[in-house]
């Protein structure tokens, strides 16, 4: 089977669903944590909290993590942060209830984290202001008018700043995921969704056209292996 790299793709993904939950679910986040782990994701968020913090200095950061999942990339960075002295709390957010209940299980030895089941797209996302706002592998399942919305909130939002980290669409990303859980996944929404990730993710002038579009000049864009784009937007006056 052909497939178009050109554009993003359309395509929902299962985890697109708000309603899934389920041994599905817990098989799928389990998952995802052994697999952003092998593959080295985790320092490019972690990086670009550093980079931030470094430009605003405060002696205690709120940060907000949407889409959090399963809450391990709030573990890494908690665990990053704790490492490197910085005072940090965090809120993790998601609009599937199922995946924020087993955030906090998986969680629930963690001092100075929360939760709360919402949908960035709700009208009061805004309005409970964070230092920083992360989003590690979740950009990539809006489209574009979506995104613009998002990033528009996003900036109202974060005191201090953004930092993004996502996939880049390339067909070598894309044929190596879908081996990748072909061998060793169990869970059909990861054999669904992983490569669909890829496709529906970014090239550099997606991310240029919709920071354009979002109003956003002021960011720096990077490239990071393995096949990785981190955005960092400062939102500091």
């Amino acid at each position: 089977m052909k497939h178009d790299f050109k554009y993003r793709s359309t395509e929902k993904e299962i985890m697109d669903d708000l309603e899934v939950g389920g041994e599905v679910l817990d098989q799928t986040l389990h998952e995802l944590r052994v697999i952003n782990r092998l593959l080295g994701g985790n320092y490019v968020s972690t990086s670009g909290l550093e980079k931030l913090m470094k430009q605003v200095s405060k002696p205690h950061y709120s940060i907000a993590d949407l889409g959090c999942g399963g809450g391990d990339m709030i573990r890494v960075m908690h665990n990053w942060s704790a490492r490197n002295q910085w005072n940090c709390s965090f809120v993790g957010i998601d609009a599937n209830p199922h995946t924020i209940a087993f955030a906090r299980e998986n969680l629930k030895d963690l001092h100075a984290v929360d939760f709360q089941v919402m949908n960035v797209f709700d009208q009061n996302f805004s309005e409970d202001h964070v230092d920083i706002i992360t989003c590690t592998l979740f950009t990539h399942h809006f489209t574009d008018e979506e995104l613009i919305s998002i990033f528009k909130a996003c900036k109202k939002k974060a005191k201090v700043g953004i930092v993004i980290n996502d996939l880049h669409r390339h067909p070598l990303a894309f044929h190596s995921i879908s081996l990748l859980t072909q061998w060793f996944s169990k869970s059909p929404m990861v054999k669904n969704d992983g490569p669909l990730s890829v496709k529906r993710s970014f090239k550099k002038p997606d991310w240029e056209r919709i920071l354009q579009l979002s109003g956003i000049s002021n960011y720096v864009l990077t490239w990071h292996w393995a096949f990785r784009w981190r955005v960092i937007i400062p939102t500091a006056v």
